[in-house]
């Protein structure tokens, strides 16, 4: 999700960020390669897992700067660090691990505050770029600004391979470094979910910029999450189904091994029987039997008038040919997940119309001011997880900043006050009773155009009404 690829004009790449992308010198979008995987070898201890800039945790195209700024920073050499990671910079400037060791190096030493971000980096180094970036663009906004002061920010990333087991593992681990005030984590709804009970245990807020699933609404007053739930995403598509598209029936493709999938599923669901509307068959796309022809055919037989994939990013190829078969004869609605390069590489024409809730388009008016600023810095667009990523910082920075014995209690005690409010990418964060974040749905719809390289791009949906 968050890769670059070389485009066939020769100029340089761009970076895809959760949903979106990053271009260098035209500004136009390319996409990332679609199957790049971190080739380091998987952490298997804790502390192998942890970094403030002395590991190298993503070892993708890693350069011999930035290899050689973390042996530095390992020794202590904070100074040939920061030359180093400049360095790297200069040669990959879409690179969030080393922007954010490089603002550790240069802070290392003076007062400071510290966080934690836990992103899936050995399991989905595209989405955990998407994430570091947001982070890394808070971080170095902040320290860089009048706001901060003489108290500058430092973040420990950390490699969840986005697995239960290891957030909890990593969560009772933060709990034990006193320094760190607050965690930004983690990716899939089930991990977040299943790390949640020590949070509480340990009193350390813990804010999520992916995890979407219901169930994680009023799941502890230490958790909060910066992207709308499930319930929001599935009201958008719902209306729009039956009040734009005029469809009253329609067929659910799901992945029942994911809590994100089943939640969205669920709220879809609930959602277009209140508005009269019904779901008229559902098919597991988990299920290595299913057929996608055969599928489509009986769902129509039973009535379906639309398609709603609830894929994740592991069953998002079977939804592509669920896309490609349909062939543009039923509207095909999607969950986040299904906002991928994937969908305008190779789906194209046969995608067109396909609608896709998400939290955040650069394209939108209210978007254009932070957009602007991520393209000087990453050089190119952004997308959704990153803009997610950074409002989880921002939160935690303004939490931080709003006591002056600032400890984890303070900071929940911020986030949870009716009166917080912190200044996001696009609007202001602030957060309900039930930790989710009050905020709107943007859908966007595959349409002809030149951004992503591809030829398609996602465009806002109601521009295009």
């Amino acid at each position: 999700m968050a890769q670059s690829t070389r485009r066939k004009n020769g100029l340089p790449p761009i970076v895809f960020i959760g949903a979106g992308v990053i271009c260098f010198a035209s500004f136009s979008l390319v996409w990332p390669r679609l199957t790049q995987k971190n080739v380091l070898p998987q952490a298997q201890s804790l502390e192998d897992r942890l970094s403030l800039g002395d590991k190298l945790l993503i070892a993708d195209a890693a350069s011999s700067e930035k290899k050689l700024g973390v042996q530095a920073f390992a020794k202590g050499d904070y100074t040939g660090a920061i030359a180093s990671f400049e360095s790297s910079l200069l040669r990959s400037p879409n690179d969030p691990e080393a922007l954010i060791y490089l603002n550790n190096a240069r802070n290392i030493g003076q007062q400071t505050f510290k966080i934690a971000v836990s992103a899936p980096i050995g399991s989905d180094l595209n989405g955990a770029k998407e994430i570091l970036r947001g982070a890394a663009q808070a971080q170095q906004e902040f320290n860089q600004s009048t706001e901060a002061g003489n108290k500058k920010l430092i973040i420990q990333i950390a490699n969840d391979d986005n697995s239960p087991q290891v957030a909890q593992e990593l969560a009772q681990q933060f709990i034990k470094q006193s320094d760190i005030l607050g965690v930004v984590g983690h990716y899939a709804s089930s991990v977040t979910l299943a790390a949640a009970p020590f949070y509480e245990q340990g009193k350390l807020s813990v804010i999520s910029p992916v995890s979407s699933a219901v169930q994680l609404s009023n799941k502890s007053r230490f958790v909060f999450r910066t992207v709308p739930s499930d319930y929001a995403a599935a009201r958008a598509l719902a209306d729009y189904m039956l009040n734009q598209r005029k469809r009253k029936s329609a067929v659910v493709y799901f992945d029942s091994k994911s809590t994100y999938s089943k939640s969205l599923k669920s709220e879809f669901g609930a959602a277009i029987a209140l508005q009269g509307g019904q779901v008229s068959a559902e098919y597991d796309l988990a299920n290595s039997g299913l057929s996608v022809r055969e599928s489509l055919s009986q769902a129509q037989q039973q009535g379906a008038t639309a398609i709603m994939l609830a894929a994740t990013t592991s069953t998002l190829d079977r939804a592509l040919q669920i896309a490609q078969t349909n062939d543009r004869r039923l509207p095909i609605l999607g969950g986040d997940d299904v906002y991928s390069p994937k969908i305008l590489e190779i789906c194209r024409e046969q995608c067109t119309g396909l609608t896709v809730a998400i939290p955040w388009h650069g394209v939108a008016e209210s978007s254009k001011s932070f957009a602007n600023r991520a393209k000087r810095l990453w050089r190119g667009e952004v997308s959704w997880r990153t803009v997610t990523s950074y409002d989880a910082v921002r939160s935690l920075i303004t939490a931080s900043q709003q006591q002056l014995d600032t400890d984890r209690n303070a900071v929940q005690e911020a986030l949870a006050s009716p009166n917080f409010t912190a200044q996001g990418a696009s609007a202001p964060i602030r957060f309900l009773p039930s930790g989710d974040r009050s905020s709107s749905i943007q859908l966007v719809t595959v349409t002809k155009g030149m951004r992503s390289g591809f030829g398609f791009d996602f465009n806002p949906t109601d521009a295009l009404q």
